[in-house]
Order: C-alpha cells, then sequence, then structure tokens
C-alpha cells in the first residue's frame, strides 16, 4: 500500500475537465475505491490502497460525471505482493517477547548499515507494520504480561531504538506496552531510552522523553485515516486523494 499509481489515458478516454475519475479495487475479501488527480489531459494519479493479502485483484477505472451514470473505462489486473519489508514485519509482530529470536535480531546491529539504509529500511517496515492486521490481544512486551518489569529481558523497543529506527519507534509507543517497555532493562541492564542516549540518537531520545514528541516526518505521516464500523476512509494530503475500503 501508499505506493503512487499512474493511469495513461488514451486518446479516446481524455474528456472534458468536469468528469472524475476513480480506481476500484475488488478483492476476494475487501474493496478500495479511490479518487484520482488529473496530472495533464492524458495522465491521472492516485495511491494504491494497503490490501489484507496478497492476491491478484480486479481494478476499474470509472467515470463519472453529474446528471450521467458512472461508467466503467477500461478494467485490469492488479497483484498485491508480499515484500521483504512485509515479511520483517511479520517476522517482528510475531517474535514479540520471544527472548531466542529478539536476541538474535541483534546481529543486525554488528553490520551497522549506511544511515540511508536505515531511513530506507524505517520508512519501509513501519510502515508495513501500519497494514499488518495485528489481533486485538497484541502487546509491544509479547503475550506474557505476567512478566514483571524488573525481569531484564530484550523487548522490540530495544529493537527498534538499537538500529535507530524513529518511525518504526514512534509506530510502537501508540501500541499496548509501548509506553511500558520504555522502562525495562535487557540482560546488559539498557532500557530502550538509554540505548538512544549511548548511541548519540538524538531526536529518537527526545522521542522517547518528550511529553509533546511530534510523529516524524515519513510518508506515511502524509495521510489521515478514519475507521468507521466495517468503513476505512484515507486522506492522503499529499496527492489530495481519498481511499474508502470495505468488506467486498
Amino acid at each position: 500500500g501508499d505506493s503512487v499509481i499512474t493511469v495513461q489515458l488514451t486518446e479516446e478516454d481524455k474528456v472534458e475537465d468536469d468528469v472524475v475519475f476513480y480506481l476500484v479495487f475488488t478483492g476476494s475479501t475487501v474493496q478500495h475505491c479511490t479518487s484520482t488527480r488529473k496530472i495533464n489531459p492524458g495522465s491521472l494519479e492516485t495511491i494504491s490502497p494497503g490490501h489484507d493479502c496478497c492476491e491478484t485483484v480486479k481494478v476499474a477505472l470509472c467515470a463519472s460525471r453529474e446528471g450521467h451514470p458512472v461508467l466503467v473505462v477500461a478494467e485490469e489486473s492488479f497483484q498485491f505482493v508480499q515484500d521483504e519489508a512485509y515479511d520483517a514485519a511479520q517476522f517482528l509482530a510475531t517474535c514479540a517477547g520471544n527472548q531466542q529470536a529478539l536476541n538474535f535480531t541483534r546481529f543486525l546491529d554488528r553490520s551497522r548499515p549506511p544511515a540511508a539504509d536505515v531511513d530506507f529500511l524505517d520508512e519501509k517496515v513501519a510502515l508495513a507494520f501500519r497494514h499488518l492486521k495485528l489481533p486485538a490481544e497484541w502487546n509491544v512486551l509479547g503475550a506474557d504480561q505476567s512478566l514483571s518489569e524488573n525481569i531484564p529481558r530484550e523487548t522490540l523497543m530495544h529493537f527498534a531504538v538499537r538500529l535507530g529506527l524513529l518511525r518504526l519507534t514512534w509506530f510502537l509507543l501508540q501500541q499496548p506496552g509501548g509506553r511500558g517497555a520504555l522502562s525495562i532493562h535487557n540482560n546488559e541492564g539498557a532500557t530502550p531510552v538509554s540505548l538512544a542516549l549511548e548511541r548519540g540518537y538524538q531526536k529518537l531520545h527526545q522521542l522517547l522523553t518528550e511529553e509533546g514528541a511530534r510523529e516524524p516526518d515519513s510518508w506515511s505521516t502524509l495521510s489521515h485515516t478514519v475507521h468507521s464500523g466495517d468503513y476505512t476512509v484515507k486522506h492522503h494530503r499529499g496527492l489530495d486523494v481519498y481511499l474508502l475500503t470495505a468488506g467486498a
């Protein structure tokens, strides 16, 4: 989800300015409708919706004009794929609280990837986490909520802070157990807050300690989502397009 889609219109589809185009994605269980914006008389632009599974869906380009019926201008297939960022987000969500898995992720830290790679990883994994269907009982600290805060252990928050993943840290802070993870020490006696300080991650340290800290800038922050029952409406402020998602 959240990729930019460009639609090229054929000569016969280029119509008057008062015609509005929509894309309708029909999956096996979910349907999305997105508005578009005109780049020029022959091109439209919109945002791909975050889908609930990896599958090929039918996409219809529809044209609407006041006082006229909605027309299906063209149809095409569109494939939602599971990429490495989605796999990584699924793995991390599944291993919340799993000490063996979380200790394994510490190997990633030894390679110390360049800042540009960290930023790319942060953006992609945080976006994938936003599109995961996390269970209602999911918690940053894992399934066992009976563990005392005094028991040293590795957490997802330690992982995110250790790699300097600003956007993923923000996402985890908003989830159940996110704030509680800040005071948990690992086996070396480090909390996520002390790790950020030790590594010189100033922005990350502010995010963890300042009460009014704002969400880090990212592609995701350009979107505002409202949930209402079985429907979700998303406004992407960057392109000024809307996405409506509902059960098919």
